[in-house]
């Protein structure tokens, strides 16, 4: 019984599907149910209960998860200490982010994380919030980069920086000629905004809930590209990140307006299973990530 066999044991139960147990180990789908097979013969104990329509672990294989989860965390903390011994900064980075923290937040950490670890491979995916989460809890990454962090009970929230919102329009359009405006001047413009389930477009609702201001999106988008592309054409205007924008208003491709007496900020965290091991480069990226601001300075 390898170290590897607890693993892929442990990513099952987690997932709670062969194919996703499959994926995150690089191996097949049959593989895995070999895996299992020969844990159950290893073990001589029925380990997945099969006459559940559900993935149901019977109570042997649920001592085995626990015990396999006890093990694996040794296992890391073993090779993570061994490293620091060794002095060693290497290994894989694999981030899971939304799409604004990865595209605009991201790359001058990266940048300067891979100029003095060069031994490092991070890894970007880039993913809706709730998919975010998901790849956390699953062990399918080691860290999740969110913006408004949920509170969860399995989870480890650091926090990393603040951004601020404005409110955008396309340089023609007649709110660009003003330095700032009022929240409730904004029910006289079309509103372009984030899809409903989207923590951004959750936090602006319900600033307008609070003000008191009737605002109905004429259209809603996924990511903050699509939005950006819309207002550039003055579909209508948008509340989004200041840092999502440096560029195009910059370009003069957008108009960025503050929220006059208001700063309305969008909180920014890394999140990671409680308990999991960091191994020294994990902890070099996070020491980046939180004690320098790099964003500003990026886009300068």
């Amino acid at each position: 019984m390898h170290i590897e066999n607890l693993k892929i044991f442990s990513d099952l139960v987690e997932s709670q599907s062969f194919s996703k147990a499959a994926k995150l180990n690089g191996i097949t789908q049959s593989a895995v149910s070999q895996q299992l097979r020969a844990m159950e013969k290893h073990f001589n104990a029925l380990i997945v209960d099969r006459s559940q329509k559900q993935f149901h672990l019977t109570r042997e294989g649920a001592k085995l998860y626990e015990s396999s989860k006890e093990l694996l965390h040794l296992y890391e903390k073993l090779m993570s200490e061994l490293q620091e011994m060794k002095k060693v900064i290497s290994g894989t980075i694999h981030i899971s982010t939304i799409y604004s923290i990865g595209l605009h937040e991201l790359p001058p950490y990266v940048k300067e994380f891979l100029q003095e670890f060069p031994d490092v491979n991070v890894r970007v995916e880039y993913r809706r919030a709730n998919m975010v989460y998901e790849d956390i809890l699953h062990n399918a990454v080691d860290f999740g980069l969110v913006a408004y962090p949920v509170k969860m009970r399995q989870l480890e929230t650091i926090p990393f920086q603040e951004d601020q919102l404005v409110v955008i329009c396309a340089p023609e359009n007649p709110l660009a000629s003003q330095k700032s405006v009022e929240l409730k001047d904004l029910e006289k413009y079309k509103f372009i905004g984030f899809d409903q389930d989207i923590p951004t477009r959750k936090a602006t609702d319900q600033i307008f809930r609070d003000n008191k201001i009737d605002i109905d999106p004429v259209m809603e988008f996924d990511n903050i590209e699509t939005v950006k592309r819309a207002v550039e054409i003055d579909a209508g205007i948008a509340i989004v990140p200041s840092t999502t924008v440096l560029q195009e208003v910059k370009q003069g491709l957008l108009a960025s307006v503050q929220v006059r007496g208001k700063k309305i900020s969008r909180p920014l965290a890394i999140v990671h299973r409680k308990g999991r091991v960091l191994t020294p480069a994990m902890k070099k990226f996070v020491k980046l990530l939180t004690t320098k601001d790099l964003i500003h300075k990026d886009k300068e």
